[in-house]
């Protein structure tokens, strides 16, 4: 006798599959069409054709849903390993910059962000969402690591976020559009500041005189 799968698991191309690809698709055009403050389960059966008794058991409720969809949609962000953490910074602003500038990926964004600041379960959702995907792609800083481009002492996570950190300030308080600079100075900034110690403990500067000559560098690139 064959074992079934457990409930909720996903097989290629099957049953789970086309529900989840559905269910979430009906979801991004929601909240396109009406914004996060409308999105109901009632409303993502009529629009994804699958039963609302069937969405319910699966993600339970219109959070589990968003979560889920952020979750997917960070999946289109990938993680560079092109062997040189200066690149992989470019490849990796390059990246997040492509994935905004796609409208339906910043209107995403935009509704939940603004959803999590009145509703704590959003807010939770959202935290959890970039937490993972920030964790996910601290490997390209690992690897820098295991080069000997950083130190260990590097924290992986903050090199992360000082590189993300320029987009959603762009996007969410100047509501203003990504641009090539954007991206370069994002990536640059990230990488110098990895380099020359600023995400190590109490700021500790690596004896590395690489570190200076990037920083001559990105001055003359910048003027």
């Amino acid at each position: 006798m064959t074992e079934r799968p457990p409930h909720g698991s996903t097989r290629p191309g099957g049953r789970t599959a086309r529900t989840r690809a559905a269910v979430l698709t009906a979801a991004l055009d929601e909240l396109d069409d009406a914004g996060i403050g409308s999105l109901t389960l009632d409303r993502l059966a009529t629009r994804s054709g699958v039963h609302v008794s069937t969405i319910r058991r699966r993600w339970r409720t219109v959070e589990g849903v968003i979560g889920d969809l952020l979750a997917q949609q960070s999946t289109t962000i990938p993680t560079p390993d092109s062997g040189d953490l200066r690149q992989d910074l470019r490849e990796l602003a390059q990246a997040i910059a492509d994935f905004h500038t796609t409208p339906r990926n910043r209107h995403l964004i935009e509704g939940v962000v603004v959803a999590a600041a009145h509703d704590p379960r959003i807010a939770d959702i959202v935290r959890g969402a970039f937490t993972a995907r920030t964790e996910h792609v601290t490997r390209l800083v690992h690897r820098a690591v295991a080069r000997g481009e950083l130190t260990a002492e590097a924290d992986a996570t903050e090199v992360i976020a000082a590189l993300s950190a320029p987009f959603y300030y762009r996007i969410l308080i100047l509501r203003g559009t990504i641009d090539a600079r954007l991206v370069r100075t994002s990536a640059e900034a990230a990488y110098l500041a990895a380099r020359g110690g600023a995400f190590n403990p109490l700021g500790h500067r690596p004896d590395e005189p690489g570190a200076a000559v990037d920083e001559i560098q990105v001055v003359r690139e910048f003027r």
